[in-house]
């Protein structure tokens, strides 16, 4: 009886254990779907790129399937597979920088190996090897040393890569076979028409262009520091004890320009690749854009200095703070529109934001004229009420250091914009007194009639015109067009 009874459990157990997993393995597939689909929509820009790669290696692979091809080619079909997966990168420039870097040390490294087995067989057949080997030892720590220069490692590391391996494999294979020249023919267009298929489809079908996303990326970390400026009195001065969770946002939002510069140098590097589209020109001032971004950075770390006293306890009597407050605020507020106005220049790209920022960064000097005479009417008497007020006093000077940030901000896009043929709007703009002053005259228009049939004579030239000033005058007076006024 006791041993049914522990069967029955045992099998209970089996079967609610096997529930158990199934209900996990559901939960557990169902999680990683949702996550599949947000991490489209966050970016539908990558399932694109992951069918244009299908696409491009779907197209490679016809030398293989296409006897013609096959024949001319052979098994060397797989190198444009293999340059297909190697090449193609999310975007443009990308895909041209590994493309371009692939054919052309291909095609050098290609005929310096064919010449360097054609020069080793001049030496025997027992000089051959020492002959290749010499060659491939020497180029290939010249190459890889090459390597370690700063720009040949920011632009053409890729190729040199490629060169190493290329010449190695032509010089190596080539003491083996006689048929170098054939072999080197297949693999070096081979190579070739993947490099250019992977171009090509890069380019036309829904092309991500890095240069684009730079400049996206720079006018949304200069709108992250307007965010948080904008924002600063409510921080600083809250209306209650408790920070709000706005203020941890900002915080966070400005956080992410401190670990943009890898990515910022990658775009720009890759931008410089890619041929002239849109707005931007072929030999578009990309440079500028990372002098921006350091001064948007260098910002962002004065944030970083500033969030401390927002979070921290310890703070400036409130006397102290009312009296500093509307400088401070005054101070912030100018200086998140005037990035405002610069994000919406660079967005645009156009000049016509110019004097609305010049405009706000003078409000925000003005404030710290202000701000200094509010410090310097609030010295302390004692040794203890000037260390009650050093965090407020701190926090002014970091400020300030922000404004001045700021306007370096403003002179760099002004350059940029300049070397980047940012558009000006050239029509004419009334200012608003004018047309306030245009909307203080008043008068009327009438037909001056002639003779005494003046209901049904209309026909008369003469018109009376009554023009008033700010204020009509309490008599009018009568002017004749082509009369003389009496």
């Amino acid at each position: 009886m006791e041993m049914d009874l522990n069967a029955q459990e045992k099998k209970e157990g089996f079967f609610q254990r096997l529930k158990d997993f199934s209900s996990k393995f559901k939960d557990g597939v169902t999680k990683r779907i949702k996550n599949v689909q947000k991490f489209g929509k966050d970016d539908p820009r990558r399932i694109i790129h992951s069918m244009k790669v299908g696409v491009a290696l779907t197209l490679v692979s016809l030398l293989y399937y296409v006897r013609p091809l096959y024949i001319s080619f052979g098994v060397s079909g797989m190198w444009a597979i293999l340059t297909v997966v190697v090449v193609f990168e999310f975007t443009v420039g990308g895909t041209l920088s590994k493309g371009l870097n692939r054919g052309f040390a291909t095609l050098v490294a290609g005929a310096l190996g064919v010449g360097a087995v054609h020069l080793a067989r001049f030496f025997g057949h027992q000089g051959e090897p020492i002959i290749l080997g010499m060659l491939v030892f020497s180029l290939g720590a010249a190459a890889t040393f090459s390597r370690f220069f700063p720009r040949i490692k920011q632009r053409y590391d890729y190729g040199a890569l490629i060169f190493i391996l290329t010449f190695s494999m032509v010089a190596v294979s080539g003491y083996r076979t006689d048929e170098i020249l054939v072999m080197a023919y297949q693999r070096l267009f081979t190579i070739l028409i993947g490099g250019t298929i992977c171009i090509l489809v890069s380019i036309f079908v829904c092309p991500v262009w890095a240069g684009e996303d730079l400049h996206k990326m720079i006018a949304n970390n200069i709108n992250k520091l307007a965010n948080y400026l904008e924002g600063f009195e409510g921080e600083y001065f809250p209306l209650s004890d408790k920070i709000s969770k706005d203020t941890n946002s900002c915080a966070r939002e400005y956080k992410s320009i401190l670990t943009s510069k890898g990515t910022e140098d990658t775009l720009a590097n890759l931008a410089r690749w890619e041929p002239g589209h849109g707005r931007f020109r072929l030999r578009h001032p990309w440079k500028k854009y990372l002098k921006v971004a350091g001064l948007v950075r260098q910002c962002a770390f004065h944030f970083e200095i500033l969030n401390g006293y927002v979070l921290s306890n310890h703070k400036a009597p409130e006397e102290f703070q009312s009296k500093i407050q509307e400088p401070i605020a005054t101070m912030s507020r100018e200086a998140g529109e005037a990035l405002k106005a610069i994000v919406k220049s660079i967005k645009t790209m156009s000049k016509d934001d110019t004097a609305s920022v010049n405009a706000h960064i003078d409000n925000s000097k003005k404030a710290i004229k202000s701000l200094r005479i509010a410090l310097k009417s609030s010295y302390p008497e004692t040794e203890k009420d000037l260390l009650e007020i050093i965090p407020g006093v701190t926090m002014a000077s970091i400020l300030i250091e922000v404004v001045n940030c700021v306007e370096k901000i403003s002179e760099a896009v002004e350059e940029f914009s300049g070397l980047a043929h940012f558009k000006e709007n050239l029509a004419p703009k009334l200012s608003a007194e004018i047309g306030q002053h245009q909307l203080l005259h008043k008068g009327s228009v009438k037909p001056v009639l002639d003779g005494d049939n003046e209901e049904e004579d209309n026909s008369s030239p003469h018109v009376l015109i009554t023009v008033y000033d700010e204020q009509p005058p309490t008599t009018t007076g009568k002017n004749y067009l082509g009369a003389e006024k009496n």
